[in-house]
């Protein structure tokens, strides 16, 4: 009787170690640092991705979580929607200089957020989970985001997250980023007075990335700025050579 029990007990410890609790196909389980963290060093992006950001919000400089349109992007920060310390501690720990670059550059998880919510201000967002940071507006997009993410690298989701998207995911309608209308707050048209800043999406790509001024941009500087390879859509191709004249510079 006694060995039997004991069998018992083994085999209900042994099925419960290897089922694994899941939701949304993310498997459950608690944040984990299994190696230091570092994010300047492991999780790599140059200042252009702000291009590409407000390319894909129509060239406005909006950030998503507050619905504020701002003039300019000396206004706001380029804002990683699932933090790389978050993601680190669900997996990434354990992951390729390369998946932790590319996580660092994968427009899925690139907005733009004013400093004082992007930030560890009171109330800002910082290195918070969705548990524990929730955004003002869009909410709908940025849990739907979030589960995207977490999919797509792979990651784990601690039990109090997953419980805080469900509750916000099975209300939504629509997964789709609102942009709110709205003019630039007062402080910012105050800010700028007489002095128009332009869009840095607006400005000359010469003055992006031609580091060197010779009214050309070159493989090797598209690539210190991390806009290689360079397709016919980017506004650097048209002062870029293309031998091949295939639309693609740089592959």
């Amino acid at each position: 009787m006694k060995f039997i029990t004991v069998l018992f007990t083994l085999l209900v410890v042994s099925n419960t170690t290897l089922a694994q609790d899941t939701w949304r196909g993310l498997i459950i389980a608690p944040e984990n640092r299994c190696s230091p963290y570092d994010k300047k060093s492991q999780y790599p992006y140059p200042q252009s991705v702000e291009d590409i950001i407000v390319a894909n919000m129509g060239g406005i400089v909006y950030g998503p979580y507050t619905g504020r349109i701002f003039e300019n992007d000396r206004k706001t920060d380029i804002e990683h929607i699932l933090s790389t310390s978050e993601a680190h501690d669900s997996g990434l720990c354990a992951a390729s200089p390369e998946v932790r670059k590319q996580f660092a550059t994968d427009p899925l998880n690139l907005t733009l957020a004013a400093p004082e919510v992007n930030r560890c201000n009171p109330g800002g967002k910082c290195g918070f989970d969705a548990a524990e940071w929730m955004p003002e507006k869009n909410k709908c997009w940025f849990s739907n985001r979030i589960v995207e993410l977490r999919q797509k690298y792979k990651l784990t989701i601690d039990i109090n997250e997953a419980r805080t998207l469900e509750n916000t995911l099975r209300n939504c309608e629509s997964f789709e980023m609102i942009m709110f209308e709205g003019r630039p707050e007062q402080s910012d048209l105050n800010a700028i007075s007489n002095v128009q800043e332009p869009n840095i999406s607006q400005k000359s790509a010469l003055t992006l990335y031609d580091d060197n001024g010779n009214g050309k941009i070159t493989c090797k500087e598209a690539r210190a700025h991390g806009i290689a390879p360079v397709t016919q859509d980017h506004p650097a191709y048209q002062y870029m050579y293309d031998p091949d004249k295939d639309g693609v510079v740089c592959e």
